[in-house]
């Protein structure tokens, strides 16, 4: 049965490990069928911005583009 799943991403990408674990927590749950939403704010929102670094990822704005074609839901 499909769940809907929210998470809240209110951490910068380079100063703490959140953005991997959102990422990774997100994409698990979309492999399974479930729906994400996902709520970035205050200093979450820096994940978006165009070639933002982060904590054992390479490249955020990469990362959370491949949620997105998955289907996930992003609110700003």
């Amino acid at each position: 049965m499909a769940k809907a799943i929210t998470l809240f991403l209110s951490t910068s990408p380079y100063s703490h490990e959140n953005t991997l674990t959102t990422v990774r927590i997100a994409e698990s749950a979309l492999n399974k069928g479930h729906t994400v939403n996902l709520i970035a704010s205050a200093d979450g929102i820096y994940c978006f911005l165009q070639k933002q670094r982060a904590k054992g990822i390479t490249n955020a704005e990469e990362e959370f583009s491949s949620l997105l074609r998955k289907g996930i839901r992003v609110y700003l």
